[in-house]
């Protein structure tokens, strides 16, 4: 019935079966001496042939350390050429690629490392305000005693090597370059050998995400699941070898790892890392000085840059497109990224991590009403069908309901939960999204909400049960709720509501010294922005907290400006 809310994209250009190291090669054989990765900060470039050396010696590397096919791999760094030359090196030996947010402290490192049982770990020294070298000795003291390759935890029993992405020797660390020497005691028959036993379902990648109850969950995608969306956003940006991506979205993110970097290097196009973390001028120069064509990036990165001092000395006309996702996209801002940065073929994107990421896309040829009101049309080889969440009915055209995908691109579950999994991937294979939305006759879609209660902060996603559990450690909090509230420039802020017990009752702490109790202890975007002492929480007859009563209340507080704001005056 051509009334229902589904739609299914069909492709003459056929799937990709091959595993990301087979990708890789194909690419080196067509563009040997076409730049692969330009890292302005390292100031270093590789043309796709020797971008493949480094990846041999350091996948030869990890064999040399036991790992391989299934094992766990995490980085923690900010974007450099390590990470991409870690990201393909894993997947060329079927190890296991965990990504840990830079932003995270040291009880979420902990966490991850508990959760992911990782075999290895690469870690940064610092940036801005983390220091991640005291923050990994802190949940791991006992590094320092051990040599380096012979980790011996009871905390993290199956974390044996510790890699440290810089040349400074750090107890029981390997140095960048020692780590990387490894690999040169190691045939190219070893790796070869390696290769040859994985499967393009095999996992190779694990991305938390906040879930529907709980702390993150770890994300279980697979080659075929990564590399075939990427390539299917390249296809529809018609990326070729003559672009250049500049990546200025975090790695450890999809929309970084996958739709960017794997989507540049499937179509034999250059990576360009402006800065270790999102700069707006850096981001400037580097289109200036490396004629990008193509820039992805949320909402706000792109506001950043139009207001940039710098933005006007700066030559954008070798761009051409783009991606802008994580947050809807005003009118006013798409029309300045079109017209004072020449990104006539920038489009909107939607998705989530489960779906590896991208499920819609806008296309080069719609209009700016379809490009700033919708998140587009589900992509090639996915299905996309919206249901009425009490029934699970497809419901018709324009009516709301819960938006559900299928197809290749759908994770293969969450880690070690199949109770989850089985809560997000229902028996005829449909990943249930938790948003809602509208679909209309010619398959545009819209969102109109979320069933979850997950937060979107420019860009990021929020789950608030993390956070409440935290506030539930501070002595004198007796409960803690996190809200999302809307916000102009990053979607959602956060807004906590708590109620206080014990002798600060009659002198509740200021909404500065909330977020000093949270400083330095959570990351910093989770840090809720408005802080509100209640009493009681709306409550269902069965004792249910109403969050979006609670919601309501602090809208009408902040449009009336009484709501209190965390933030210096």
């Amino acid at each position: 019935m051509r009334g229902r809310s589904y739609e299914h994209c069909g492709s003459s250009t056929p799937l990709l079966g091959e595993t990301v190291g087979e990708n890789l090669n194909r690419q080196v054989s067509l563009y040997p001496e076409r730049e692969i990765l330009v890292s302005i900060p390292q100031r270093l470039r590789f043309t796709y042939r020797e971008f493949v050396g480094v990846v041999n010696r350091a996948a030869k590397a990890f064999l040399k350390l036991g790992i391989g096919r299934g094992d766990r791999v995490a980085i923690w760094s900010i974007n450099n050429y390590e990470w991409m030359v870690a990201q393909f090196a894993t997947a060329r030996i079927g190890a296991i690629l965990v990504n840990v947010n830079p932003a995270y402290r040291a009880h979420e490192l902990e966490y991850v490392l508990k959760e992911s049982r990782v075999n290895a770990l690469l870690l940064i020294e610092a940036f801005k305000s983390s220091n991640y070298l005291d923050m990994f000795y802190e949940v791991c003291p006992e590094a320092k005693e051990c040599e380096p390759g012979q980790l011996d935890s009871r905390r993290f029993p199956e974390l044996k090597s510790v890699i440290f992405v810089g040349s400074e020797e750090h107890p029981g660390m390997l140095t960048w370059q020692s780590f990387a020497e490894l690999g040169e005691e190691l045939e190219d028959a070893a790796l070869v050998e390696a290769e040859a036993e994985l499967d393009i379902d095999d996992v190779i990648n694990i991305q938390y995400t906040s879930g529907t109850t709980g702390f993150p969950k770890g994300v279980l995608l697979t080659h075929h699941n990564i590399l075939n969306n990427a390539f299917s956003v390249g296809e529809l940006l018609n990326l070729g070898p003559e672009d250049r991506v500049c990546v200025p979205v975090p790695f450890y993110h999809c929309f970084g790892m996958v739709v960017s970097t794997l989507g540049a290097v499937t179509h034999g196009a250059t990576v360009v890392i402006p800065s270790p973390a999102f700069d707006p001028a850096a981001t400037l120069r580097a289109i200036d000085s490396e004629r990008c064509t193509i820039l992805h990036g949320v909402p706000t990165m792109f506001i950043a840059q139009l207001d940039d001092p710098e933005f006007e000395s700066c030559d954008l006309s070798s761009l051409r497109g783009g991606i802008m996702a994580g947050a809807p996209c005003p009118e006013a801002l798409m029309k300045r990224v079109e017209s004072r940065m020449h990104m006539r073929e920038i489009v909107t994107a939607y998705g989530q991590t489960e779906a590896s990421p991208a499920t819609t896309l806008t296309r080069l040829d719609d209009t700016l009403e379809q490009r700033v009101s919708t998140v587009g049309r589900v992509m090639p080889h996915q299905e996309l069908k919206i249901i009425d969440p009490a029934t699970g009915k497809t419901v018709p055209y324009d009516t709301p309901g819960e938006i559900c995908f299928r197809g290749y691109m759908v994770m293969k579950g969450y880690d070690n939960n199949p109770e989850a999994t089985g809560q997000a991937i229902d028996d005829d294979g449909w990943l249930h999204s938790g948003d809602t939305g509208t679909m209309d006759k010619a398959g545009y879609v819209r969102i109109t909400g979320r069933i979850k209660n997950m937060i979107i902060r420019g860009g990021e996603n929020i789950y608030p049960r993390e956070i409440e559990e935290f506030l539930y450690g501070i002595d004198m909090v007796a409960d803690a709720q996190v809200i999302g509230v809307a916000d102009p420039k990053l979607g959602e802020e956060l807004a906590a509501c708590i109620r206080l017990h014990g002798p600060r009752v009659d002198s509740p702490p200021t909404p500065g010294e909330f977020r000093q109790l949270c400083k330095d202890k959570i990351a910093h975007f989770k840090i809720p922005r408005y802080w509100k002492i209640v009493d009681q929480y709306p409550m269902t007859i069965t004792g249910k907290i109403q969050k979006f009563k609670l919601r309501e209340q602090l809208e009408r507080e902040l449009a009336a400006g009484t709501l209190p704001d965390s933030r210096p005056a």
